[in-house]
């Protein structure tokens, strides 16, 4: 016979799986900021946070610089169609070639560049100078894969080059390397451009703070690099599954603090593209009259698998939110460990507010392989009940 406690653990396991295969399904496209797929997801999730009780609104925001592919990319060789995101990809400071072109593949120290690809060991500034004089095609550079094979997708980076930039397996492009100077062609097509769009960032109030009391704010960005024209992306880790863990705390928490300490939720758009939504957001909570004293921060960025230990980073004035963690940690039994989280919880501790980044792993990061069968239950339940006993005990300090 389940026993009360085993019936509750099951219903959060099903709603925490739940929400990470809906978020990661066909139909939020790889919810990538300014898309059909991401603002049906911020929809989603506002229809969410009002089942769990809270006061919802949508804050929307402008994001630049943003790349995107208009059509699938092809890069061939010696009559073999590269695997786009295995054998290559366009690389973040790449210009487009929407219409293609083709061209010998040489190394740096040929004649000259005109009509060629040229290898390169590493981008610098002469050599793209020199590459964009002498009217070469594109550069190719060297890059690595992750375990599983695969380049991870990313949307923005530096201020496009003027001339198209390949990441190339570093297995291939020491080959060519090797090879040396190469008549036959290479025939690329890079259909990407750089696009401005508007983010949308999912607020909801559980329970409003009193003037000068203490509010716990959960955070998670549900935003994904999105699908590539013919290729899902699913982002099932990265960040479905902090978004599952977030508001499975919210429905624990709600109703249940003392008097005197506030509850809110964030679900933040354009984390891939910069962070921009929690800099926004952050922006809102400090501007003059709008910083509640008491206010603390708890990202979770990643919560699919449990490598031993959660990754904690602290900023801002954290050490009463680290003390809370620890203890959190060891009476729930997850082991913490401290370590970069490049994730949301920066921009808050940047705007002066105590701020905690949580991380528990993203197997397949930003790749098709990011699928919800590798999100571990289990971890999101470590990840839940880490989350809510941490705000438990924030708010049972603030009583005393």
């Amino acid at each position: 016979m389940s026993t009360p406690a085993a019936t509750r653990q099951a219903g959060a396991t099903r709603r925490l799986v739940d929400t990470v295969a809906a978020l990661a399904g066909d139909r939020f496209t790889g919810r990538r900021v300014g898309t059909s797929g991401g603002r049906a997801a911020g929809q989603w999730l506002a229809a969410q946070l009002r089942a769990a009780g809270a006061a919802t609104r949508v804050e929307a925001f402008p994001v630049a610089g943003v790349r995107e592919l208009t059509d699938t990319p092809t890069l061939i060789y010696q009559g073999r169609a590269l695997a786009h995101r295995r054998d290559w990809a366009e690389h973040g400071a790449s210009a487009g070639l929407p219409d293609g072109a083709a061209g010998p593949v040489v190394t740096a120290q040929a004649g000259h560049w005109r009509g060629r690809w040229i290898l390169l060991p590493v981008l610098d500034a002469a050599s793209v100078a020199r590459a964009a004089a002498e009217k070469a095609i594109g550069i190719l550079v060297p890059r690595g894969v992750d375990e599983a094979g695969w380049m991870p997708k990313m949307i923005t980076g530096p201020t496009p080059l003027p001339l198209p930039v390949v990441s190339l397996h570093t297995v291939l492009h020491a080959t060519l390397a090797t090879a040396g100077d190469d008549p036959a062609p290479m025939t690329g097509r890079i259909p990407v451009r750089v696009v401005a769009t508007t983010g949308t960032n999912v607020h909801g109030v559980l329970r409003e703070a009193p003037p000068g009391g203490r509010s716990i704010l959960l955070t998670a960005h549900y935003d994904g690099v999105g699908d590539d024209p013919q290729q899902r992306l699913p982002a099932a880790a990265d960040n479905a599954s902090g978004v599952a863990v977030v508001l499975e705390a919210a429905r624990h928490l709600a109703g249940s603090l003392p008097a005197g300490v506030g509850l809110a939720v964030a679900l933040l758009d354009a984390e891939e593209a910069g962070a921009l939504g929690s800099a926004h957001h952050a922006t809102q909570l400090t501007r003059a009259g709008g910083l509640t004293s008491g206010t603390v921060v708890l990202n979770v960025d990643g919560a699919a698998h449990l490598d031993g230990a959660a990754t904690i980073e602290a900023g801002g004035a954290a050490d009463e939110l680290l003390d809370a963690l620890d203890t959190a940690g060891r009476t729930v039994g997850t082991a913490l460990r401290a370590g970069p989280m490049a994730s949301d919880n920066r921009r808050y501790a940047a705007a002066g507010l105590p701020a905690a980044g949580v991380g528990m792993g993203m197997p397949g990061y930003q790749t098709p392989a990011e699928t919800p069968d590798r999100v571990e239950p289990d971890t999101l339940l470590a990840a839940t009940r880490l989350v809510t006993a941490t705000v438990r005990i924030l708010a049972d300090r603030t009583r005393r």
